[in-house]
């Protein structure tokens, strides 16, 4: 019997940025190296990947036929611009018929917007602290604020910590009028106001379906001076202070803390309809319990991401964990 045909819907890292708009519009976009990753894995689980290109490759080559000769689909596209956009490989393969791994369009234009995602996670009794989305400096001035200050200012619709630098933390309301104006002017979307949390971070994986489980939770670096998640501060443009970004690591990661995070992102992996896979972000507040920050349903499966990171803890290759995600994600698609 031949193997089956996956279809990997990508776009690449490295290309020219936006001439206008942010630096970092392309971040979530992956590097060679996670689609060849992603090859390897779904040859050793025995199916053959096919590339199929980007959201827009998909679209002209649907639209100028034949089908597409594949089994099913495995999306990591992010789109770009709207907060629908990483809907449009989803949108795109279910019209075709082709089954796809991961989460649906609506999931994956709900958890992007993370004012709708906290929304949908308080309904479900998530712990989730206030939040104030702004989508202009007039809209500010009359808006009760979700906090005392430190408070923490971020795109509403973005990921990858798109939009985020030292100055996303502010300490008054000249930094807040500041910040604000940036996202609004640069990403063209509102801006998200959250109380800063200054405890450690975690990140929590889900995978499988009916019923999902919880891979160990691993913490994230801080940066010493601001407490910002060090994975949002190093990286292409942002600057750094001189002598650079020094980290640290101040959470202890206890087993009753680590259930706690496990229920909560198992919790809203359901309360948002997710499949297969996801990754859960955690801060813990000023009395040491997590608060949830967000969902993504689109996470990355880069060389140096968590899941690479969780199969070299547990001793076996990423290429081993990642095609036994996949397996399971088609048997719930009823494909083996």
């Amino acid at each position: 019997m031949p193997a089956l045909r996956i279809g990997l819907v990508y776009e690449l890292l490295g290309g020219p940025p936006p001439a206008e708009g942010p630096a970092d519009a392309h971040a979530e976009y992956e590097p060679e190296e996670t689609i060849a990753l992603l090859e390897a894995a779904l040859s050793g689980a025995g199916l053959e990947p096919v590339r199929l290109g980007g959201p827009r490759d998909l679209l002209a080559r649907l639209g100028a036929g034949p089908p597409l000769d594949v089994d099913a689909a495995l999306n990591i596209a992010e789109g770009a611009g709207s907060r629908n956009r990483e809907a449009w490989a989803p949108v795109l393969l279910e019209m075709a018929g082709i089954p796809t791994m991961g989460s649906d369009a609506l999931t994956l234009s709900l958890s992007l917007d993370k004012a709708w995602t906290l929304e949908r996670a308080r309904g479900a009794g998530l712990p989730v602290a206030d939040w104030l989305s702004i989508e202009s400096l007039a809209d500010l001035e009359k808006a009760q604020l979700p906090g005392p200050y430190p408070l923490f200012v971020k795109p509403r619709w973005e990921g990858t910590a798109k939009g985020i630098q030292t100055s996303s933390k502010v300490a008054d309301g000249a930094g807040l009028r500041t910040a604000v104006e940036r996202i609004t002017r640069l990403y063209g979307q509102p801006a998200l106001v959250e109380p800063f949390h200054p405890g450690a971070e975690f990140t929590v994986c889900v995978v499988g379906h009916r019923p999902p489980r919880v891979l160990p939770a691993l913490q994230r670096a801080l940066e010493r001076e601001t407490g910002i998640g060090l994975h949002a501060l190093d990286r292409p443009g942002v600057k750094p202070p001189a002598g650079g970004f020094r980290h640290h690591a101040p959470g202890e990661l206890t087993p009753a803390l680590e259930q706690d995070m496990a229920e909560q992102a198992l919790g809203v992996f359901a309360a948002l309809r997710c499949r297969d896979f996801a990754r859960v972000d955690f801060r813990l507040d000023t009395e040491g319990r997590p608060r949830f920050l967000e969902i993504n349903p689109l996470p990355t499966f880069a060389p140096d991401g968590s899941f690479a990171i969780l199969a070299e803890l547990e001793g076996r290759s990423p290429e081993a964990l990642l095609g036994e995600v996949f397996a399971l994600a088609l048997a719930r698609l009823g494909l083996s």
